[in-house]
């Protein structure tokens, strides 16, 4: 299953929620066991420092029981509350979240892999990688 991705740039002031409804953010529905979630934070090219990037991302509902994915929807959470409407929005930069979603579809290929092999699956394959997200988020 694939991952789509829409790309869109803005700078902090026009974040704001003008709402003009054109481009690509109107994007049409996920697929079925798929979710949208929109990515913002800091711009990865070393710009100014108002200027965020915001990309919309599909990825699977299986995301949702991951650790590292866990950790970036509680930072949702803190962020802009429960009431969000439409995609979840997550405060992270988009660099960071590519290498977040990396790990989780790295073991979940490594898991699909090795779990139908009829065998009991080993805990150990879970602490294999270890990746801090505390410089995804802002201070």
């Amino acid at each position: 299953m694939g991952v789509h991705r829409l790309k869109k740039q803005h700078s902090a002031p026009s974040l704001g929620g003008s709402g003009s409804g054109s481009g690509s953010s109107s994007a049409s529905m996920p697929p079925k066991g798929c979710m949208a979630v929109r990515v913002v934070g800091p711009a990865g090219g070393g710009g100014r420092e108002e200027e965020e990037e915001e990309e919309r991302f599909v990825v699977p509902v299986g995301y949702l029981k991951h650790p590292l994915f866990v950790a970036l929807l509680k930072a949702a959470e803190e962020e802009y509350g429960f009431e969000q409407k439409g995609a979840i929005t997550i405060p992270c930069g988009v660099d960071h979240f590519r290498r977040v979603q990396g790990i989780i579809h790295h073991q979940r290929q490594h898991h699909n892999h090795h779990g139908s092999g009829g065998g009991a699956h080993h805990g150990h394959h879970s602490s294999n990688h270890h990746f801090h997200i505390a410089g995804c988020f802002r201070a």
